[in-house]
């Protein structure tokens, strides 16, 4: 008799595993669904992408010879290959002339579906961006469009390569088509997560901790700045809207603007893949994920979140980095 109704509870056990989302995950669902949104399978303008300006745009993205001295690539501070995610996980990266730039590199994952580019959003879009660091003196330190578009022409892999990518053109090697085939290149690079499963209905996708930590998200109100599908990336705000940030001295936003209302705001990072970008902050100087949770709570909430808040929405972070990436 014990026998039996051991294995009739087992079988419960089994039957009630087997069932669907609670109500309370139902609910969590939905408010994910309407929070967020689903992030799209393809990034704006990759329907005029090519194959060929893809294949081009990749080499160059990892082509040295972009730079001065033949030693830095867009990957250099942006890896994408292996468990990297489109950073170097350094506060700020050094440039070909060994100089360090002022702010800490985004990542180039999902760097499509922001709404600018940069931390200050002096760039529209993937193209514009791809024009800027080959021609800083801090980074890539080329001297002009035409010196990058020289060195170009005679290298005979990349004539081929720019006359299949730009056919219809007469002049196929232009600093404008070499920005063009780069953003065609990062357009590819879309992530997807387990939080996208629980979007997608796989109540399963997230364990019970980490939907735990995404209530916490937005209970706390993380959802005010990190909204959207990227949890970010769609806006400008005021770093310390409630306590002032300790590091003054980048003005953010206005010093492209030029609009003094604006002194201190940055673009909103993407917090997809966040596990994964350490250090944190447009200058790098919060080092690990618990601290720029914490911190980000007191600087733009006003609240000193408990250890457990913050062990709660880190577990739901970590769960949004890519399914082929590692934490």
């Amino acid at each position: 008799m014990k026998k039996t109704q051991i294995l009739y509870l087992g079988l419960i056990l089994v039957l009630v595993s087997a069932c669907g989302p609670s109500e309370k995950t139902k609910q969590l669902m939905q408010d994910a669904k309407i929070s967020f949104g689903i992030l799209p399978e393809k990034m704006p303008g990759s329907e005029k992408d090519t194959p060929a300006k893809i294949a081009l745009g990749e080499k160059l993205y990892f082509e040295k010879r972009l730079s001065i001295n033949d030693s830095q690539s867009c990957s250099s501070c942006h890896g994408t290959l292996g468990t990297t995610a489109g950073v170097d996980n350094l506060p700020t990266s050094p440039g070909a002339l060994g100089k360090n730039g002022d702010r800490n590199s985004p990542t180039s994952l999902n760097a499509g579906f922001h709404f600018v580019q940069f931390w200050d959003g002096r760039a529209a879009d993937l193209k514009a961006q791809a024009k800027g660091p080959i021609l800083n003196p801090v980074e890539m330190a080329m001297p002009s469009e035409a010196a990058v578009e020289k060195k170009l022409s005679e290298i005979s892999e990349y004539v081929d390569l720019f006359a299949k990518a730009f056919p219809d053109q007469d002049k196929k090697i232009t600093y404008d088509n070499l920005a063009e085939a780069i953003a065609a290149f990062e357009r590819t690079l879309i992530t997807r997560d387990r939080f996208d499963e629980f979007q997608a209905g796989n109540h399963r996708a997230l364990t019970s901790e980490e939907q735990k930590g995404l209530e916490t998200f937005l209970s706390v109100g993380c959802i005010q700045c990190h909204n959207g599908p990227l949890l970010g990336g769609n806006s400008f705000r005021k770093l310390g809207q409630q306590n002032p940030y300790e590091n003054t001295t980048d003005v953010g936003r206005s010093a492209v603007s030029k609009n003094d209302a604006e002194k201190y705001f940055f673009k909103v990072p993407s917090l997809r893949n966040i596990a994964l970008t350490a250090p944190y902050f447009h200058d790098g100087k919060v080092a690990t994920l618990p601290e720029a949770v914490k911190k980000m709570a007191y600087l733009q909430l006003g609240k000193e979140l408990s250890s457990e808040e913050v062990d709660s929405i880190v577990s739901f972070l970590k769960a949004l980095s890519d399914k082929n990436r590692s934490n």
